[in-house]
């Protein structure tokens, strides 16, 4: 905890941002960091609750001892306090930058709606430890002779191929894209996480022994099988890929695109990555309408506005949800509420209860998608039909598990009916010898902060099966 008192004489004080038209200018982060002082008050509101639902499952996946660093912070004990959140984080400045943040749902404050800074403060102690040279490379003091290949570089790759290294193991992690960071690099905007943080931590874990191999497609480009030859483990990391298909009429015109492709593209153009063999998708000077709800949506509504659009629509099937849950029924769990993200505040609008019927087109081109409110069941209300004018279409609406063709079908390992690949969260053994799965591709569709869980306990189930013991925590 902080001090005893703190929550009292404390108010909760957030990160400030630039104005909405200052920042669409740019795809830079656009936060303006708290001063030390403020985020010690900050952190000297966390108070002895008893029961501190912020680091148990409830609110943070990783298990943060969220807590300990807060009482850190509040005593100036920053190096500390870094060396408390990277034992539970890997990679701590990415999770304090895009996770939706259900610490501070379950903080006992939020009952009183003011929960502890807890995103802020993380993301100042990873800032700040590398600012001051806290962060390097941890080499093993030994190796064990054992070769373990990773399959996907996002954030459940990454954080198991650290935790393999640094007990030793050869890893070897084999990526399709041209650089590491799976949707962290590709799908999240720059303006919420610079890609240059997942440069410093690719190096440091090359300085750890873990060797990337760039645009290897497995599956594809090279057989699963020389895997299962040259290496006595393989994990599977590569994501939920494969994008929930509405089977709109329509979607066939030009200026209909999921969103995956529109974002990625924007990625590879803002880091100056070769994207000639493309076909453009720009939002320059359009109506653009994103269909979905969720943090993908976000995305690019605020990509769409920094490319310039002329306007930007959102629908989203379900209704309003109140401003405020009912705390009783909800807390510590994550609340169904209303949420403002810092793209929808560019400017979108915001269209609730709106069921997509088809896309309009006029020689071959998107002009229009026809919607229609919903009832409570979320099917049509006939009559209340109305149209949204749109050059460009964004679906955003989730993805429904793995991409199968390519590496999973090779490997032979069972799928569950939503296209996941089978194991549990203990062994994270697939039903093939030798072979393990983590992250989205076993869980689906998730958050950032469960990759990292599942990357770091896969490590530690590869660790012990390959040495039969292991001092890697779950």
């Amino acid at each position: 905890m902080g001090k005893v008192t703190g929550f009292l004489e404390f108010d909760r004080q957030e990160q400030k941002y630039q104005l909405a038209g200052d920042r669409v200018r740019h795809f830079r982060e656009f936060t303006l960091p708290l001063e030390d002082k403020d985020l010690q008050k900050q952190a000297a509101r966390c108070m002895d609750c008893g029961i501190p639902y912020c680091h148990g499952p409830t609110g943070c996946p990783v298990m943060n001892q969220i807590p300990d660093w807060n009482d850190l912070v509040y005593s100036g004990r920053w190096e500390e306090a870094a060396r408390d959140l990277h034992s539970t984080n890997n990679f701590p400045e990415f999770t304090g930058r895009i996770c939706p943040a259900p610490c501070e749902e379950a903080c006992t404050l939020n009952l009183e709606n003011a929960p502890v800074t807890i995103k802020t403060i993380e993301q100042a102690i990873a800032d700040k430890a590398w600012e001051n040279g806290w962060i390097t490379p941890q080499v093993p003091s030994a190796r064990t002779g054992k070769r373990v290949a990773i399959i996907g570089s996002g954030p459940a790759g990454m954080a198991a191929a650290q935790q393999l290294a640094r007990v030793g193991h050869d890893v070897h992690v084999f990526e399709r894209e041209p650089k590491a960071g799976g949707l962290l690099r590709y799908g999240i905007p720059d303006f919420k996480m610079e890609k240059h943080h997942i440069d410093r931590r690719t190096e440091q874990m090359t300085a750890e022994g873990v060797t990337f191999h760039y645009g290897v497609n497995v599956g594809i480009t090279m057989p699963f099988a020389d895997l299962l030859r040259d290496f006595d483990a393989v994990l599977m990391a590569g994501g939920a890929e494969w994008p929930r298909d509405p089977e709109l009429p329509g979607s066939d015109l030009a200026g209909v695109h999921y969103a995956m492709p529109f974002l990625t593209q924007s990625n590879r153009r803002v880091n100056r990555e070769d994207i000639s063999g493309e076909t453009p998708i720009v939002a320059s000077g359009k109506h653009v309408v994103v269909i979905g709800g969720g943090d993908t949506a976000s995305d690019c509504i605020g990509t769409s506005f920094r490319q310039g659009a002329l306007q930007v629509t959102q629908l989203d099937i379900r209704p309003k949800p109140p401003q405020i849950e009912d705390k009783l029924m909800v807390w510590p769990y994550w609340p169904t509420k209303m949420r403002t993200s810092s793209s929808q505040a560019e400017g979108a609008e915001r269209e609730f209860q709106a069921a997509t019927l088809r896309i309009e087109g006029k020689n071959g081109k998107a002009t229009g998608v026809v919607c229609a409110r919903v009832d409570e069941k979320r099917q049509p209300i006939p009559g209340t039909e109305f149209v949204i004018k749109a050059d460009l279409v964004f679906l955003a609406i989730g993805f429904s598990g793995s991409i199968l063709d390519g590496m999973i079908t090779e490997a032979g390992v069972t799928t569950d009916k939503r296209r996941n690949v089978v194991a549990d969260d203990m062994s994270y053994r697939t039903s093939r010898d030798k072979v393990f799965v983590a992250g989205d591709m076993r869980r689906g569709q998730s958050l950032v902060v469960w990759a990292i869980r599942e990357g770091r306990q896969a490590a530690r189930a590869i660790d012990e099966s390959l040495m039969g013991a292991t001092t890697l925590p779950r």
